[in-house]
C-alpha cells in the first residue's frame, strides 16, 4: 500500500525534469470595491425584521418551527440564526434548528451537529434545542418523472418550516434559481438520501429544472411558512437580510441570485497562466474552489463550464481546517502541494463525491513536495512564457480576493485600471525550504 511519501514528489525531482525556469517578481494588488454591509450590531434585527414580514399566521400558537441552517461558510451565520430564533420565540412559538445540509458532516446526525456547532450554532448560542437526524420522511413523487421527494423527518413533523440560507451562484450548474433557499429545501433537508437523489437524476434531468419543479412540490405538501435570506458582497459580509414568503421562493430569489452575481469576488483577470491558491475546502465553496471564480467545471453534471476566466494551470497549497478533510474540487487543480495530502479525508471527500456524482471533482492531482517545485512544474507545462509576461496570481481562496499577489505584466494591467490598485511593487519571489516565505495575500497589511 502506498504512503503519503510515495505519491510525494520531491523538489529536486521536478526541478530536474522541468530544467531551467525563472520565476516572474510579484506585487500586492488590490481591488477597488465600493461595499456597504450591514453593521454588525444590527443583524440580529435584521434577521428578526425579516421574520416578520413572513405570513406566520399560519403557524398555530405555541407550535413548534423548524429553522434549517446549513453548513456554508456564512459570515454571522449565528447572529443570523439567533435572531430568527430570538424572534419566534417572542411571538410564543418553540424553535428548533435541523441541519440542513445534504450529505455534510460525513453523512451522519453527530457529524452535522458537530459542523453547526463550529459555525456558532448550537444551543448555547443560538438559545434553542438542535435536533439532528439522517431520517427523511418521503413526501411524495414529482409528477413526470416519479422521482421520490424526501424531507428531514424533524423538519416533516414540525408545524412550520423557516430555512435560513445564503443566496450565491451555484458551483455545478446555472438557472434562475441556484444556492440559495430553494436548493436547501430539495437538497440540504433531504439529507443525505435527498442529496443523492437529486445529484442522480441531474445526470438526465438538469438542476436548473428539477429545483424549481420539486420546491414547488415540497410548498405544496410541507408548512413552510418562507425562509431568510442572505445576500453576502465581495468581502462576504453581510449585506442583505430579507424574509421571502412561499410564494416568492422562486421568482424573489431569481432577483436575489442576479444582485448576488453582481457583487460575488472575482479574479480580476480575464486570463491567467498560473493561479496559486492558498487554500480550499467546503467551508470556501461547494466544489473546494468556486467554480465560478476559476472558470472550470470539469465535473458538472450535464452542465456547461463558466466562459470565463481561462486559466491555465491552478496549484493548491493547501485544505481549509474547517473542511475536515473534505478535498471535494481538488481534481480543478492541475498541481497539488503535499499538504493537501496530508489532510485529505479520503472517506468523507468520497461520500460527498458520491452523493453529488461528481467524482471527477476528487481525483488527486499530481502531489509536489514544495511551493517552489509547484509554481516551477505549473509554469513549465505553458509553453514559452518569459518571467516578465507571465500571468501568475495568488490568492488566499476564490472567497478572499481583495488583494492578490500579482506577477509583473499583470501589476503593470493593473495601473491603468480604475478597478485595482498596487499597493507593493513587484519582487523576487522568496521561498523558506522551498516554500512561499509571503503570507497568504488576504492577511498580508
Amino acid at each position: 500500500m502506498n504512503s503519503l511519501s510515495d505519491l510525494v514528489v520531491g523538489e529536486e525531482t521536478v526541478l530536474e525534469a522541468c530544467g531551467e525556469v525563472t520565476l516572474p517578481e510579484m506585487g500586492l494588488v488590490e481591488q477597488v470595491w465600493e461595499t456597504d454591509p450591514i453593521p454588525e450590531g444590527e443583524i440580529a434585527r435584521r434577521a428578526a425584521d425579516a421574520v416578520s414580514d413572513l405570513p406566520l399566521d399560519r403557524i398555530p400558537d405555541g407550535g413548534e418551527v423548524a429553522v434549517g441552517a446549513g453548513s456554508r461558510g456564512i459570515a454571522n451565520l449565528s447572529t443570523i440564526v439567533g435572531g430568527v430564533v430570538e424572534e419566534l420565540q417572542s411571538r410564543g412559538y418553540e424553535p428548533f434548528v435541523f441541519p440542513a445540509m445534504g450529505s455534510h458532516g460525513g453523512a451522519t446526525a453527530e457529524g452535522q451537529a458537530e459542523m453547526l456547532a463550529e459555525l456558532g450554532v448550537d444551543e448555547r448560542t443560538i438559545g434553542c434545542e438542535i435536533r439532528s437526524s439522517m431520517d427523511v420522511v418521503q413526501i411524495g413523487t414529482t409528477p413526470e418523472r416519479e422521482v421520490p421527494v424526501v424531507a428531514d423527518a424533524n423538519a416533516a413533523a414540525a408545524d412550520a418550516i423557516l430555512p435560513v440560507n445564503r443566496v450565491k451562484p451555484h458551483t455545478d450548474f446555472d438557472g434562475t434559481v441556484e444556492s440559495g433557499l430553494s436548493k436547501m429545501l430539495v437538497i440540504g433537508m433531504g439529507k443525505q438520501r435527498g442529496a443523492k437523489i437529486a445529484h442522480e437524476w441531474a445526470v438526465d434531468w438538469s438542476f436548473r429544472n428539477m429545483i424549481p419543479e420539486i420546491t414547488e412540490q415540497l410548498l405544496d405538501e410541507l408548512p413552510v411558512v418562507g425562509g431568510v435570506a442572505i445576500v453576502e458582497d465581495q468581502h462576504d459580509d453581510t449585506d442583505h437580510i430579507e424574509g421571502v414568503p412561499p410564494g416568492g421562493f422562486l421568482d424573489r430569489e431569481a432577483e436575489l441570485l442576479e444582485t448576488a452575481y453582481d457583487i460575488m469576488p472575482k479574479i480580476p483577470y480575464e486570463k491567467l497562466d498560473v493561479l496559486v491558491v492558498d487554500r480550499q475546502g467546503k467551508d470556501v465553496s461547494g466544489q473546494g474552489m468556486d467554480t465560478n471564480v476559476i472558470g472550470r467545471r470539469p465535473f458538472a453534471i450535464n452542465e456547461p463550464g463558466p466562459d470565463k476566466p481561462e486559466i491555465k494551470r491552478i496549484y493548491t497549497r493547501r485544505l481549509t481546517e474547517t473542511t475536515h478533510g473534505n478535498a471535494m474540487g481538488m481534481g480543478s487543480a492541475d498541481f497539488v502541494h503535499r499538504d493537501v495530502a496530508a489532510e485529505l479525508d479520503s472517506s468523507t471527500t468520497l461520500i460527498n463525491a458520491i452523493t453529488a456524482s461528481t467524482t471527477r471533482g476528487v481525483r488527486l492531482p499530481p502531489v509536489v513536495e514544495t511551493d517552489r517545485a509547484g509554481l516551477v512544474a505549473a509554469l513549465s507545462t505553458l509553453g514559452v512564457v518569459g518571467p516578465d509576461d507571465a500571468r501568475v496570481l495568488r490568492a488566499t481562496d476564490t472567497m478572499r480576493l481583495d488583494r492578490t499577489y500579482a506577477s509583473k505584466a499583470l501589476v503593470e494591467e493593473a495601473r491603468d485600471r480604475d478597478d485595482l490598485r498596487v499597493l507593493a511593487e513587484p519582487e523576487p519571489i522568496r521561498f523558506e525550504d522551498g516554500q512561499f516565505a509571503a503570507p497568504t495575500p488576504h492577511a498580508t497589511e
